[in-house]
Protein backbone atom coordinates (compact mmCIF):
# COMPACT_ATOMS: atom_id res chain seq x y z
CA UNK A 1 0.00 0.00 0.00
CA UNK A 2 3.78 4.99 -14.74
CA UNK A 3 4.76 8.28 -14.71
CA UNK A 4 6.92 9.58 -17.56
CA UNK A 5 9.94 9.08 -15.36
CA UNK A 6 9.24 5.48 -14.37
CA UNK A 7 12.70 4.13 -13.58
CA UNK A 8 12.11 0.46 -14.41
CA UNK A 9 10.66 1.24 -17.83
CA UNK A 10 13.58 3.24 -19.15
CA UNK A 11 16.47 0.83 -19.46
CA UNK A 12 17.05 -2.85 -20.00
CA UNK A 13 19.57 -4.86 -17.96
CA UNK A 14 22.96 -4.81 -19.58
CA UNK A 15 22.10 -1.92 -21.91
CA UNK A 16 25.22 0.03 -21.06
CA UNK A 17 26.27 2.70 -23.46
CA UNK A 18 29.63 4.37 -23.74
CA UNK A 19 30.46 7.53 -21.88
CA UNK A 20 27.93 10.19 -22.86
CA UNK A 21 29.23 13.25 -24.66
CA UNK A 22 29.66 16.25 -22.42
CA UNK A 23 26.31 17.96 -22.01
CA UNK A 24 24.17 14.96 -22.97
CA UNK A 25 24.80 13.33 -19.61
CA UNK A 26 23.23 16.29 -17.84
CA UNK A 27 19.76 15.27 -19.02
CA UNK A 28 20.05 11.64 -17.94
CA UNK A 29 18.29 11.89 -14.57
CA UNK A 30 15.63 9.33 -15.48
CA UNK A 31 18.27 6.99 -16.90
CA UNK A 32 20.24 7.26 -13.66
CA UNK A 33 17.14 6.32 -11.67
CA UNK A 34 16.47 3.35 -13.95
CA UNK A 35 19.99 2.01 -13.57
CA UNK A 36 20.08 2.61 -9.82
CA UNK A 37 16.75 0.87 -9.30
CA UNK A 38 18.07 -2.31 -10.86
CA UNK A 39 21.51 -2.09 -9.24
CA UNK A 40 19.99 -1.62 -5.78
CA UNK A 41 18.01 -4.83 -6.28
CA UNK A 42 20.81 -6.85 -7.92
CA UNK A 43 23.67 -5.80 -5.64
CA UNK A 44 21.84 -4.67 -2.50
CA UNK A 45 21.85 -1.12 -1.27
CA UNK A 46 25.23 -1.50 0.42
CA UNK A 47 26.76 -3.11 -2.68
CA UNK A 48 25.48 -0.39 -5.00
CA UNK A 49 27.94 2.43 -5.47
CA UNK A 50 27.79 5.74 -7.25
CA UNK A 51 30.53 4.47 -9.57
CA UNK A 52 28.51 1.37 -10.51
CA UNK A 53 25.46 3.46 -11.27
CA UNK A 54 27.47 6.01 -13.23
CA UNK A 55 29.21 3.29 -15.25
CA UNK A 56 25.87 1.69 -16.08
CA UNK A 57 24.57 4.87 -17.73
CA UNK A 58 27.88 5.87 -19.29
CA UNK A 59 28.53 8.88 -17.08
CA UNK A 60 31.43 9.89 -14.91
CA UNK A 61 30.81 9.90 -11.17
CA UNK A 62 31.27 13.67 -11.26
CA UNK A 63 28.50 14.03 -13.84
CA UNK A 64 26.18 11.84 -11.80
CA UNK A 65 26.79 13.98 -8.72
CA UNK A 66 25.38 16.91 -10.66
CA UNK A 67 22.01 15.14 -10.43
CA UNK A 68 22.17 13.44 -7.02
CA UNK A 69 24.39 14.24 -4.06
CA UNK A 70 24.42 10.68 -2.66
CA UNK A 71 22.90 7.28 -3.25
CA UNK A 72 20.34 7.66 -0.45
CA UNK A 73 18.91 10.58 -2.40
CA UNK A 74 18.63 8.33 -5.47
CA UNK A 75 16.84 5.64 -3.47
CA UNK A 76 14.44 8.17 -1.98
CA UNK A 77 13.67 9.55 -5.44
CA UNK A 78 12.93 6.08 -6.81
CA UNK A 79 10.59 5.35 -3.91
CA UNK A 80 8.91 8.74 -4.14
CA UNK A 81 8.29 8.26 -7.85
CA UNK A 82 6.79 4.81 -7.30
CA UNK A 83 4.41 6.07 -4.64
CA UNK A 84 3.44 8.99 -6.86
CA UNK A 85 2.40 6.55 -9.57
CA UNK A 86 0.31 4.50 -7.17
CA UNK A 87 -1.33 7.54 -5.60
CA UNK A 88 -2.06 9.10 -8.98
CA UNK A 89 -3.72 5.90 -10.14
CA UNK A 90 -5.93 5.76 -7.06
CA UNK A 91 -6.90 9.39 -7.46
CA UNK A 92 -8.12 8.71 -10.99
CA UNK A 93 -10.14 5.76 -9.74
CA UNK A 94 -11.56 7.79 -6.84
CA UNK A 95 -12.75 10.42 -9.31
CA UNK A 96 -15.02 7.81 -10.87
CA UNK A 97 -18.52 8.03 -9.38
CA UNK A 98 -19.32 4.38 -9.93
CA UNK A 99 -20.16 1.91 -7.14
CA UNK A 100 -17.68 1.92 -4.26
CA UNK A 101 -17.06 -1.82 -4.58
CA UNK A 102 -16.10 -1.37 -8.24
CA UNK A 103 -13.68 1.41 -7.31
CA UNK A 104 -12.18 -0.72 -4.57
CA UNK A 105 -11.61 -3.61 -6.95
CA UNK A 106 -10.06 -1.27 -9.50
CA UNK A 107 -7.66 0.07 -6.86
CA UNK A 108 -6.56 -3.39 -5.82
CA UNK A 109 -6.08 -4.47 -9.42
CA UNK A 110 -4.08 -1.31 -10.17
CA UNK A 111 -1.86 -2.00 -7.15
CA UNK A 112 -1.11 -5.54 -8.32
CA UNK A 113 -0.57 -4.39 -11.91
CA UNK A 114 1.96 -1.81 -10.71
CA UNK A 115 3.89 -4.44 -8.75
CA UNK A 116 4.04 -6.84 -11.68
CA UNK A 117 5.03 -4.09 -14.12
CA UNK A 118 7.63 -2.55 -11.78
CA UNK A 119 9.08 -5.41 -9.73
CA UNK A 120 12.32 -3.62 -8.84
CA UNK A 121 10.56 -0.48 -7.65
CA UNK A 122 8.07 -2.64 -5.72
CA UNK A 123 10.89 -4.46 -3.96
CA UNK A 124 12.47 -1.16 -2.96
CA UNK A 125 9.30 0.37 -1.51
CA UNK A 126 7.75 -2.71 0.10
CA UNK A 127 10.45 -5.37 0.54
CA UNK A 128 13.25 -3.28 1.97
CA UNK A 129 15.89 -4.34 4.43
CA UNK A 130 16.67 -2.13 7.45
CA UNK A 131 19.56 -0.32 5.76
CA UNK A 132 17.45 0.53 2.71
CA UNK A 133 14.59 1.68 4.90
CA UNK A 134 16.91 3.89 6.90
CA UNK A 135 18.50 5.43 3.83
CA UNK A 136 15.49 6.49 1.82
CA UNK A 137 12.73 3.91 1.46
CA UNK A 138 11.19 4.35 4.88
CA UNK A 139 10.95 8.13 4.71
CA UNK A 140 9.15 7.91 1.36
CA UNK A 141 6.80 5.26 2.74
CA UNK A 142 6.00 7.34 5.79
CA UNK A 143 5.35 10.45 3.74
CA UNK A 144 3.38 8.93 0.86
CA UNK A 145 2.51 5.35 1.76
CA UNK A 146 0.05 6.59 4.36
CA UNK A 147 -1.73 8.68 1.76
CA UNK A 148 -2.00 5.66 -0.52
CA UNK A 149 -3.40 3.47 2.25
CA UNK A 150 -5.86 6.17 3.24
CA UNK A 151 -7.44 6.05 -0.21
CA UNK A 152 -8.26 2.37 0.34
CA UNK A 153 -9.76 3.21 3.72
CA UNK A 154 -11.92 5.98 2.26
CA UNK A 155 -13.60 3.65 -0.21
CA UNK A 156 -14.12 1.05 2.51
CA UNK A 157 -15.66 3.71 4.75
CA UNK A 158 -18.20 4.37 2.00
CA UNK A 159 -18.98 0.68 1.84
CA UNK A 160 -19.27 0.49 5.63
CA UNK A 161 -21.59 3.51 5.73
CA UNK A 162 -23.90 1.68 3.33
CA UNK A 163 -23.95 -1.30 5.70
CA UNK A 164 -22.04 -3.54 3.32
CA UNK A 165 -18.84 -4.28 5.25
CA UNK A 166 -18.27 -7.14 7.69
CA UNK A 167 -15.36 -5.46 9.51
CA UNK A 168 -14.13 -2.03 10.48
CA UNK A 169 -12.87 -0.10 7.48
CA UNK A 170 -9.32 0.11 8.86
CA UNK A 171 -9.20 -3.64 9.49
CA UNK A 172 -10.63 -4.48 6.07
CA UNK A 173 -8.14 -2.14 4.38
CA UNK A 174 -5.20 -3.90 6.03
CA UNK A 175 -6.54 -7.36 5.17
CA UNK A 176 -7.11 -6.41 1.53
CA UNK A 177 -3.69 -4.79 1.26
CA UNK A 178 -2.07 -7.82 2.86
CA UNK A 179 -3.79 -10.11 0.37
CA UNK A 180 -2.71 -8.30 -2.78
CA UNK A 181 0.75 -7.57 -1.39
CA UNK A 182 1.17 -11.27 -0.76
CA UNK A 183 0.44 -12.07 -4.39
CA UNK A 184 2.82 -9.45 -5.74
CA UNK A 185 5.67 -10.20 -3.36
CA UNK A 186 5.47 -13.95 -3.91
CA UNK A 187 5.26 -13.76 -7.69
CA UNK A 188 8.16 -11.32 -8.09
CA UNK A 189 10.44 -13.03 -5.56
CA UNK A 190 9.57 -16.63 -6.54
CA UNK A 191 9.29 -16.46 -10.34
CA UNK A 192 10.34 -20.10 -10.68
CA UNK A 193 7.13 -21.35 -9.07
CA UNK A 194 4.40 -22.53 -11.43
CA UNK A 195 2.10 -19.57 -10.92
CA UNK A 196 -1.21 -19.49 -12.74
CA UNK A 197 -1.89 -16.60 -15.10
CA UNK A 198 -1.46 -13.36 -13.07
CA UNK A 199 -4.89 -11.95 -13.95
CA UNK A 200 -6.57 -15.17 -12.80
CA UNK A 201 -4.56 -15.23 -9.58
CA UNK A 202 -5.40 -11.59 -8.84
CA UNK A 203 -9.09 -11.90 -9.63
CA UNK A 204 -9.49 -15.05 -7.53
CA UNK A 205 -7.73 -13.50 -4.54
CA UNK A 206 -9.86 -10.34 -4.68
CA UNK A 207 -13.05 -12.39 -5.14
CA UNK A 208 -12.20 -14.47 -2.07
CA UNK A 209 -11.44 -11.39 0.03
CA UNK A 210 -14.65 -9.70 -1.07
CA UNK A 211 -16.71 -12.77 -0.14
CA UNK A 212 -15.36 -12.63 3.40
CA UNK A 213 -15.39 -8.88 3.92
CA UNK A 214 -18.17 -7.40 1.81
CA UNK A 215 -21.90 -7.92 1.85
CA UNK A 216 -23.69 -8.04 -1.44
Amino acid sequence: MSSASTPSALSEPGSRSGRKPKGEGHVRRAEILAAAERIFVEHGYEGATIRKIADEVGLSSTALYMHFSEKSEILHEICRGAFEQLISGNQRIMADHGPAQDRLRAMLEAYVDFGFANPNAYRLIYLTRPVEARDGAESAAQQMGGELFRSFEQVLEEIAAAGNLNAEASVAAQVLWGGVHGIVSLVITKPYFGWVEPAVLTRTMIDALFVGLLRT
